[in-house]
Order: structure tokens, then sequence, then C-alpha cells
């Protein structure tokens, strides 16, 4: 055991002693490829799939349309086993509740839960976030009808849209959600208050 320990420190000890100049004289001497040879040029299908962002005035948005009538069943069998047939209680995210008076109690309770209804300021966000990412197990495999039916049912559910109305690229910008006036938008710049 003595031999392999002064061994290990024989070695250590001539690695430190490298000087640095040797170093980068190896270095010096590595002429690095051209190119790596990982990867290929993106197609413009391929850019256009991922380029799929909603911004907060609904820039974005496609075409299509659906109820919380309509979202509900696709709800059910593609969201609920996560976040529970209501929306809470399942081992993800609760997405459904309010607080008493909509009150934004984050800052000082870390321990309250953000739900759609109490934390998220655009409704547009849903929309987005569930598109892109959601269901877990096969994130963007919901139409776009379908998305905009669970985005009708979520907010629906969270006391924001009325079941029988059609959300849309026109009626989903609209709706002001409880916690909007508790955000800024972070313009470096000098912007103003996002409203």
């Amino acid at each position: 055991m003595r031999g392999r320990g002064a061994l290990v420190f024989a070695l250590l000890g001539w690695l430190g002693c490298q000087s640095p100049a040797a170093e980068d004289e190896a270095v010096r001497g590595h002429v690095p490829p051209e190119r790596f040879g990982l990867g290929a040029p993106a197609s413009a299908e391929e850019i256009a799939a991922w380029d799929i962002d909603v911004m907060p005035n609904g820039e974005g948005l496609p075409d299509g349309g659906g109820t919380a009538v309509e979202g509900k069943p696709i709800y059910r069998a593609r969201c609920a086993s996560c976040h529970g047939a209501e929306g809470h209680g399942g081992p993800f995210d609760q997405l459904v509740g309010r607080l008493n008076g909509d009150s934004f109690p984050f800052g000082n309770d870390p321990s309250a839960p953000k739900t759609i209804g109490n934390y998220w300021p655009w409704a547009t966000t849903i929309f987005d976030y569930t598109r892109r990412a959601m269901p877990l197990d096969s994130p963007g495999s919901l139409s776009d009808d379908e998305v905009y039916a669970v985005t009708a049912y979520l907010l629906f559910m969270n006391g924001l849209f009325r079941e029988d109305r059609v959300l849309d690229r026109n009626s989903l910008p609209g709706i002001v959600m409880p916690a909007r006036g508790r955000f800024y938008e972070d313009d470096r710049r000098g912007g103003a208050e996002v409203r």
C-alpha cells in the first residue's frame, strides 16, 4: 500500500511540475479541425416547427379555436394523470386555484401554490406552454384546436372564461388574468409597465 501511495504522490508531483510553457507548446502544435462534423443545417421546415412562440399580445397565435366543453375530455385524457382531475392533487404542478380577493402573497409566503388562476400574468402563456411542452409524455402532440380547447378548460376551471365561449386568436389575448398587474416588463432600455 505504501509503494502505491508513493507512486501516486510522485506522479502528482511530476504533473504539477509541468511548466505552463510546455502546455502552451503542446497547444500551439495542435490545429483544430475546420469543422467538427456534428449536426446538420436546419431545414426551413424544422425551423418553422420550432418557431411557434406566442407573445403576451397574442402575436404568433395560430388559427383554430376551442371551448372548455371540448377541452374537458382532452384534459381528462391527456393532463389529469399529472395535474389531477380538477387541476390539483396530481403529482405535478397545481393548475387551478384562486386566492381570496386575488391576493398575491408570494413574496411573503413562498409556499403558496402558484396556479394559472392566481400567478400567471398572461392567458396566452397557457396556450404557448401547453402547445410546446405538454403533455409531458408527448410534447407538441396536441393539435392547435386541442390546445385552444384545453386552454379554455383551464381558464374555465379558474373562473376566468365561460364554458361555452370559443377561445381563439382573437379572444385569448383579451383575457385579463388576476395577476397581470403584478408583473412588469424587463426592458432595460426604459420600457414601461405591461398592462
